[in-house]
């Protein structure tokens, strides 16, 4: 239902003032952060919270959910650990449980606290640059997925229940949804017929394959031995009998000296290059290579293929189609940075990336703040 830019079954609980009325600074007692004067509350993060845990808990089927929404000291946590999970709780101290709580804090914190933000990036950007969503088109939306999605209405209220939201959560995400695919519209992503041409031109190996050979060698340790198996073979004798008798080489000895499929660049380069300038079916050699003396015959060729132009086409469009959108996303999401970083204050403990201020924790550790 939603871009991939947001967490699965992640909907919203946050409603935003999308004017752009400043209430003040800093970060309200009731509130986990505030974005250019617009509280995150903490009710909307621990509802977040729940969500994301019971998203995280359907991953593995029966597993209870588990929701750390009190740190640091993590004792509701701990006492829904002891509950829900007697199995793990018993025998451990209180201690052990809270840093467990606390790591699973970590990982969905940043989740839902990026989530939130961004969700207010976007819409106070839209709002900057005069793109609106009506009520109308958000109803739609989700309305046509709705039906495409769901058989009865008995169907979605049972997702609903699964995944922890409410309807306001999932019409959240479609009004979301409608500003960001607004917002990248503002970026061209017209894939035209010479960008398509220039791709072609330079990528020419992904459409086609080079030209294989299959080559029978024998690989003497010494030139004598080298002119013994070519004179055996010249002479009738099969190429398995003489390259069982001759062959120092491991991977062909005792398949009748046969390499299959090669492409130019992959065998020794004195029998490389003999071998690509060799007509088929000659007994050749012997010729110094860099393991010892070879004597060969190229018993197959299959000539390079290229895709046309026109063929190759379809996919070279949604290749640049492709990252014509991720270029788009990257620019939204760096003008969104850009304009609302900076007015977007955390509280310590739920601090993250998104945050103005924020010190990323040293590599091997672990923090919630």
């Amino acid at each position: 239902m939603l871009t991939k830019r947001f967490i699965p079954a992640l909907g919203a609980f946050f409603v935003l003032a999308l004017g752009l009325a400043a209430c003040g600074s800093g970060v309200p007692g009731n509130s986990v952060a505030d974005v250019a004067g617009n509280p995150i509350t903490l009710q909307a993060f621990n509802h977040w919270m729940f969500v994301a845990a019971k998203s995280q808990a359907a991953q593995s089927p029966g597993q209870p959910v588990v929701v750390p929404t009190d740190p640091p000291n993590f004792n509701g946590c701990i006492d829904q650990v002891r509950k829900l999970v007697p199995s793990y709780a018993t025998g451990k101290t209180n201690a052990q449980i809270k840093s467990v709580c606390n790591t699973l804090f970590t990982q969905l914190s940043s989740q839902v606290m990026d989530f939130l933000i961004k969700a207010y990036w976007y819409q106070a950007d839209a709002t900057r640059q005069h793109i609106n969503v009506t009520d109308t088109q958000v109803q739609n939306a989700f309305s046509t997925a709705k039906k495409a999605q769901f058989q009865t209405d008995a169907q979605f209220q049972t997702f609903l229940s699964q995944t922890g939201q409410t309807l306001q959560d999932i019409l959240f995400r479609f009004r979301v949804n409608q500003v960001y695919t607004k917002l990248l519209a503002k970026h061209n992503s017209t894939v035209t017929q010479a960008q398509i041409q220039a791709y072609y031109n330079s990528h020419q190996s992904q459409f086609g394959s080079p030209e294989t050979r299959d080559i029978r060698i024998v690989l003497a340790k010494s030139v004598n031995d080298a002119n013994a198996a070519k004179a055996a073979l010249q002479h009738g004798t099969s190429w398995s009998v003489v390259a069982k008798q001759y062959s120092t080489d491991p991977q062909t000895k005792n398949n009748g000296g046969l390499l299959s499929g090669v492409t130019k660049g992959q065998q020794d380069a004195a029998l490389d290059t003999a071998a690509f300038a060799a007509s088929a079916g000659q007994i050749l050699g012997p010729i110094k290579g860099q393991f010892g003396w070879y004597v060969y015959e190229v018993t197959q060729i299959k000539k390079a293929t290229l895709q046309s132009l026109a063929q190759a086409t379809p996919a070279i469009r949604q290749t640049l189609s492709s990252q014509a959108q991720s270029n788009a996303q990257t620019a939204v999401d760096a003008t969104a940075k850009t304009h609302w970083f900076k007015q977007t204050t955390c509280r310590k403990v739920y601090s993250m990336a998104d945050c103005s201020g924020y010190i990323a924790p040293k590599s091997g550790t672990s923090t919630t703040g």
